[in-house]
């Protein structure tokens, strides 16, 4: 997990990471100045050390001065040992309208130097010539991870070209996007792919991904879009892969910050959905994928305000990627997370949270439990509390009744954590459920519904359950595949267990250990 500290004012913006020679790279933006991309790395994909920044907005006048947004970085295949990082600039003097796709390149993943660019520098046309003499001055002569020289042969930075896509921030948007790259290759092809808008349709529906062939080493071509389904006003952060002979395309759906895929068995075929195409529920963006020796990984960052995700960000575990046999992707929980593993707990001895009525049972046989309630919410907590800790059992419910888990629960107050599960109608839902200050009136029932996943099981009174709580992480896994996946610091220890209510819950192979608390949050990014 990775994250800014609060006390800096900045967060975490889009990802990408690459794993090189037993070391996960993770490249970022940082928000809300998006003023250089940043850098760190890890061997296990949970705790991160920050490094070198990679680069920084250009000076004044360049075509990357404003901002810096999302990048991908990947193996140069013209020439083996160096890394391309394509990624997205912003320029002062559009006002920040016009995006555009530049290149910088490293020959270790550390050391970044942009390439040359053809670029003028539009301003001061009416400055005093000792002004523009000074600025003359100032023409880099070398690159750097800030400076681009300038080259009139150079291909960068790259723009949308008007036959294919919206190219000019003077239309009815007066917003040009034509960011977010990725770069794709196969069978010696290499295509770059971005999120880009048609220049036709309904306006706020003309999203689509956009696609440049590689011609020449660092000279692209513009094609028509890879996807254009005239339904979204951008499709953010694409990503192509190939698994099993079938392509996916990924990408990010700004209108609920939801990341979805499509399918299809050949390029140049139909782009297909299957009825569910979400792959992380609302609040995880900006996915990435990533090749490591297990196979594919997905990135994202995880923001708890859909209205402004420029602050509290955090990038949570990533999720590793299968196809199923029907030809679906679907999100698996980090094996990673197995070498933080402690110590079993001990759920031998359980109570209930409130007072006990007649109308109550509970029974405990071995890693089994069988608990009751015909009259209305009674939640079983084990004896042994639990800040961070794995969870996995097998559930069946009798009844026409209601059950969940509840965590980090507070004995006297019972504030923490509550997961419905809805077993009827595929639903999990997390929630916050507290006590506001005293004497503060109807303000002083606390409570906040986290995070809503849904999910099919097909037997849905018989599901396998899978819960990871690991500092302000937490993620639910229904058959294996992951449900909910998000971020919130307000209970960090306390009671845990299950909550019946009408309902005979069956708990089977149930079994929870402790996990070593994440050591990156303020000790890295603070102290270095």
């Amino acid at each position: 997990m990775f994250s800014e500290s609060n006390w800096s004012r900045k967060s975490i913006g889009d990802v990408d990471v690459v794993y090189h020679d037993g070391l996960y790279h993770l490249f970022h933006l940082v928000l809300p100045t998006h003023d250089f991309i940043a850098h760190a790395v890890s061997d296990d994909g949970v705790n991160w050390r920050r490094v070198d920044n990679a680069i920084f907005i250009g000076d004044p006048g360049s075509w990357d001065d404003l901002m810096l947004w999302t990048m991908h970085v990947t193996p140069d295949p013209h020439q083996p040992g160096r890394w391309r990082m394509f990624y997205t600039g912003l320029s002062r003097c559009d006002q920040g309208n016009m995006q555009r796709l530049g290149l910088a390149v490293s020959d270790d993943l550390y050391r970044w130097t942009k390439v040359p660019v053809n670029w003028q520098d539009r301003r001061g046309k009416s400055d005093p010539p000792v002004i523009q003499q000074a600025v003359a001055d100032l023409v880099p002569q070398e690159c750097t991870r800030i400076k681009a020289t300038r080259d009139p042969a150079s291909g960068y930075p790259l723009a949308p070209d008007p036959k294919h896509y919206e190219a000019s921030y003077d239309d009815d948007r007066n917003w040009i996007s034509f960011r977010d790259p990725f770069y794709y290759r196969e069978n010696g092809e290499g295509w770059l792919l971005m999120a880009a808008r048609t220049n036709y349709g309904p306006l706020v529906r003309r999203g689509c991904i956009g696609a440049m062939k590689e011609v020449a080493p660092d000279k692209f071509e513009a094609h028509e879009p890879l996807y254009a389904p005239m339904h979204y006003d951008d499709i953010e952060v694409p990503n192509l892969l190939k698994v099993e002979g079938e392509y996916y395309l990924i990408g990010s759906i700004r209108e609920d910050a939801k990341i979805r895929y499509w399918h299809t068995h050949r390029i140049g075929e139909p782009w297909r959905n299957y009825s569910d195409n979400v792959l992380l529920p609302t609040g995880n963006y900006a996915g990435r994928i990533c090749y490591d020796d297990q196979g594919v990984l997905l990135w994202c960052f995880y923001t708890a305000n859909l209205h402004d995700r420029t602050m509290g960000n955090l990038m949570p575990l990533p999720k590793r990627l299968v196809r199923t046999e029907l030809g679906q992707l679907k999100a698996r929980s980090y094996e990673g997370l197995d070498k933080h593993l402690l110590g079993r707990i001990d759920t031998s001895a359980i109570k209930t949270l409130k007072e006990t009525s007649s109308e109550d049972y509970c029974q405990i046989s071995s890693d089994d439990l069988h608990l009751s309630s015909d009259a209305g919410f009674q939640a079983y907590v084990f004896r042994e509390p639990a800040s961070c800790f794995r969870m996995t059992a097998r559930l069946s419910m009798i009844g026409a009744g209601k059950c969940g888990l509840l965590y980090r629960v507070n004995r006297e107050t019972h504030d923490g954590y509550y997961l419905s599960l809805d077993l009827r109608k595929g639903i999990a839902q997390l929630r916050a459920w507290g006590t506001g200050p005293n004497r503060s009136g109807e303000h002083m029932m606390q409570f906040a519904a986290l995070q809503t996943g849904n999910y099919y099981a097909d037997d849905r009174h018989n599901v396998t359950i899978g819960l990871n709580v690991f500092g302000s992480y937490h993620e639910l896994s229904i058959n294996d595949n992951v449900v909910l996946s998000l971020a919130d610091h307000r209970y960090d220890e306390g009671a845990f267990g299950f909550y019946v209510e009408t309902a005979d819950l069956h708990i089977h192979d149930l079994e929870v250990h402790h996990l070593r608390s994440p050591t990156q949050s303020d000790e890295h990014l603070a102290r270095g």
